[in-house]
């Protein structure tokens, strides 16, 4: 009797529960009540159930679609503030549909199905398609939100544009549903009353913010320091849309999620400065090295001239000529610079790696008017992109730097532009930077010596590389042996034609280039290479006929004729004349090369005057043991030549 008396499924669940823990009473017959009551509360919730599904209707595209543009644009959220009637049939108030599924516990997990559907075809499509606008269609019996497309100028959304829209969406979901309260017992509320925007916030506030954050707030944090006084607007529209929401009760009081971001703006304008100059560096690095452009003492990139310290003048960037008017900059005293001091020589570089460079100055540049914590963060941003330079560009050019001796080349000249850089580069800032950098070792200098070991070690590979196909020609020169056979003689002329076909096109390749120094002593190293290798095969042969000495001779006129040709530094042919005359100051085994040319042409007598008693120019270039083996391998066995020997030692 006491269990048939409950009003509802939950006190008589109560009820149940108080006879159950009594002694004495039958078993089955509260078993039995038990198993009723179970079906008569599902049965509860059933009805409930239909009764929210009438009271929110979601018209929504294809699975599969859902993401598109096309598909949102196709979903629809329908409210029915006052069901539709039907005859004889007594209908709900909202009210009351909220209070029975709060009592019962159901109410969380219908909100938590609406929340991920209004995320997810409203309030998201909202923050990530800028075209898209709620449209709001209000009936007797229906409340209808839909959108409409407008076609915009910009890919997206300003915050203020963002928040007007869910604000919106809110308020007339407010309106319509939100604002319904329900007792909620164990809530810790003073009343046990709660608002269905308080529950429905308290779900959906989390992921909203995150989204609010991720695809509009970062968006909108400007990239140029001279901006962000204008980003207290975004501030502002940022605790409004935050204060709208809380006078709705959607937000807790002390909920400040968005405005707290917003209000740290210098620390994202650092960080989103910092991943964009690195992003900008990274695709540098990763471009084309071959798109050079040509670099002088008067034409390469210049510091920014920085305003003194205190004023507010803007930096400028001058040229060369405007910084230094003169040849010559007056240190004090007697001591004087020229101009073109700590300059690189004309060369090559890639066009990426001045862009680079350029980005290195432009992002220090705004450093140096920033507050110190940003200041900090660009400073090491830059140190970062010359170390992400280190580590990215001899790993993902390996091969083209391994297998094309230009690219090797003008890596080589990247390297050292970037050296030459970071020798100024600190102390050109350093004295216009806040003092926490002035204070402490604000520099560049300790990364000199690693750029300059990187460009260093890519050429000298690619120079062992060039040796190894020198030597690999001259191999099949026969040891330049038997030149009296044809086959032999063919063997090491050919290898002669096409070493020196191999060192003029290197002198080709490395043309306006390398800069004029480098390039010469790079072209005198491996035309040593091959010289040293010839000298070392003949002066080692036992025996020399006639007729050997002669072709041997004139192999070695070929090389002497044509050799100078391959030094051509320059475009213009008439300059390149001066450092073809320069040939024995770059390859040191040019003279001893001559020398032996003279010995297959000479005599004992000259060959005996040339060495004089280890004094002459012969001394000079082979020792006596090289001599005597020569002219054992030149001359027949005589008195002459006994006594020729007799004099070299």
């Amino acid at each position: 009797k006491e269990c048939f008396s409950v009003c509802c499924p939950l006190q008589a669940q109560k009820r149940l529960s108080s006879l159950e823990s009594r002694r004495g009473f039958e078993l089955k017959i509260l078993k039995a009540l038990g198993r009723e009551l179970m079906v008569q509360t599902q049965n509860v919730i059933y009805h409930l159930g239909q009764e929210w599904q009438k009271l929110i209707v979601w018209k929504l595209p294809p699975s599969k679609e859902s993401s598109s543009l096309e598909a949102v644009l196709l979903s629809e959220l329908h409210l029915h503030t006052v069901p539709p009637q039907e005859e004889d049939t007594a209908v709900p108030s909202i009210a009351a549909v909220l209070q029975a599924l709060a009592v019962l516990g159901e109410l969380h997990f219908k909100l938590k199905g609406f929340g991920q559907l209004l995320l997810q075809y409203i309030l998201k499509p909202l923050i990530s398609f800028p075209s898209l606008e709620p449209v709001t269609e209000e009936q007797p019996d229906v409340f209808i939100l839909r959108f409409k497309f407008q076609e915009l100028a910009l890919d997206k959304s300003s915050p203020m544009e963002v928040f007007d829209k869910i604000r919106l969406v809110f308020e007339v979901l407010h309106k319509h549903l939100l604002n319904v309260p329900v007792e909620q017992p164990g809530e810790g509320r003073k009343d046990g009353t709660v608002t269905l925007a308080e529950l429905l916030g308290e779900l959906l506030w989390e992921e909203l913010s995150d989204c609010l954050i991720q695809n509009c707030l970062v968006n909108s944090i400007p990239t140029d320091s001279s901006k962000l006084e204008q980003y207290k607007e975004v501030i502002e529209s940022t605790a409004e849309f935050e204060k709208a929401l809380k006078k709705m009760q959607f937000l807790k009081e002390d909920t400040t999620a968005l405005l707290k971001y917003a209000c740290n703006v210098n620390s994202h304008f650092a960080n989103k400065k910092c991943r964009d100059v690195i992003m900008a560096a990274r695709r540098l690095m990763t471009s084309e090295i071959h798109n050079t452009v040509k670099i002088t003492p008067d034409s390469s990139v210049t510091p920014p001239e920085l305003a003194d310290p205190g004023t507010g003048d803007h930096p400028k960037i001058h040229s060369p000529c405007s910084l230094l008017p003169s040849e010559t900059v007056n240190l004090g005293g007697e001591r004087r610079l020229h101009q073109f001091t700590l300059c690189l020589p004309p060369c090559r570089i890639s066009s990426s790696v001045q862009q680079l460079v350029e980005l290195a100055y432009h992002t220090l540049r705004e450093a140096s008017s920033s507050s110190d914590l940003r200041c900090v963060q660009l400073f090491n941003c830059v140190r970062n992109v010359f170390q992400l330079f280190y580590e990215v560009v001899p790993t993902y050019h390996k091969e083209n730097l391994q297998k094309l001796p230009q690219l090797a080349a003008i890596h080589h000249n990247n390297c050292m532009y970037i050296a030459q850089h970071l020798l100024t580069l600190g102390h050109q800032f350093r004295e216009r930077s806040p003092s926490v950098l002035c204070n402490e070792a604000a520099t560049f200098v300790d990364l000199v010596p690693g750029f300059r070991k990187l460009g260093v070690e890519c050429f000298l590979a690619q120079m062992r590389v060039q040796k190894g196909e020198i030597l690999e020609r001259l191999s099949s020169a026969r040891n330049f042996s038997n030149m009296d056979d044809g086959e032999n003689y063919h063997a090491a002329n050919k290898a002669i034609k096409q070493v020196l076909h191999q060192l003029k096109r290197l002198g080709m390749v490395w043309q306006d280039v390398l800069p004029v120094t480098v390039y010469c002593k790079a072209m005198g190293t491996l035309l040593n290479t091959a010289l040293a290798e010839i000298v070392t095969r003949i002066a080692g042969l036992e025996d020399i006929s006639a007729e050997d000495a002669e072709r041997l001779y004139s192999l070695c006129r070929i090389v002497l004729e044509e050799a100078p040709r391959v030094f051509t530094p320059l475009l213009e042919e008439a300059e390149n004349k001066r450092y073809q005359e320069e040939v024995p100051v770059y390859v040191r085994k040019w003279m001893t090369f001559k020398k032996l040319m003279i010995i297959l042409q000479a005599n004992l007598q000259e060959i005996v005057d040339q060495w004089a008693d280890g004094k002459g120019t012969l001394a000079e270039e082979f020792s006596a043991a090289e001599v005597k083996s020569l002219i054992r391998a030149l001359f027949q066995n005589t008195e002459r030549r006994a006594a020729a020997l007799a004099k070299i030692k």
